[in-house]
């Protein structure tokens, strides 16, 4: 397969798919290795960004997935605002980087860190597919735990999950959210300001902090 056949080929796929594609499904697909899969995925993804298109196609851990450049965020929004969900709010934000700095973890370890019960914000962020199920706890209960997922490095524009700001008090002995996990949870929601937040008003789960 020559090479405008093989990206005219990916781009075909990406588009129509909408979600991340594993590189081993592309490769299954297109019969191609790994190493020439991954490298004109990158030439498109060069060209799209050097030619200021209107799409990118990012790359997230071991896939690949075609969506709208970031500078047109506000044009997107404008067209597409009757279809806008509801935004992150702040307790499902903090939920969420715990998940992401600590996973796996319980809901049971969510709620010691930030001092308040967390069911509802768990069940919401699970309804965005932004975190998943991870299995069950070795111990008495085997309590359900919980990973953030491939949808959270999207909309968040992380790469992998190497790409979330630094977090230098990361032990999971510390039980209280440090400085330093109030100073992630802001970059992350710089980089959330462009994404729909989940609304958590008239829940009753929350209490003042």
């Amino acid at each position: 397969m020559e090479l405008k056949e093989l990206e005219s080929a990916i781009e075909g796929i990406l588009f129509a798919s909408g979600d991340p594609m594993s590189v081993e499904r592309l490769c299954l697909t297109l019969g191609q290795d790994r190493e020439t899969v991954d490298s004109v995925c990158q030439r498109i993804a060069d060209a799209y960004s050097y030619e200021r298109r209107g799409i990118r196609l990012v790359r997230m851990e071991n896939s690949w997935q075609m969506c709208s450049a970031p500078e047109q965020a506000a044009y997107i929004r404008k067209a597409l605002e009757s279809r806008k969900p509801a935004k992150l709010s702040q307790p499902a934000l903090e939920v969420l980087a715990i998940i992401a700095y600590f996973q796996p973890v319980t809901r049971a370890y969510i709620e010691q860190v930030r001092g308040v019960d967390s069911s509802y914000t768990v069940g919401l962020l699970l309804e965005r597919e932004l975190i998943r199920e991870a299995g069950r706890l070795a111990v008495p209960g085997r309590p359900m735990q919980f990973r953030t997922t491939k949808n959270f490095l999207r909309s968040f524009g992380l790469a992998s999950l190497d790409d979330l700001p630094d977090l230098t008090s990361s032990s999971q002995e510390d039980l209280q959210l440090t400085m330093e996990m109030e100073s992630a949870l802001r970059r992350l929601r710089e980089a959330e300001s462009e994404e729909p937040e989940v609304s958590e008003a008239n829940t009753g789960e929350e209490e003042s902090q």
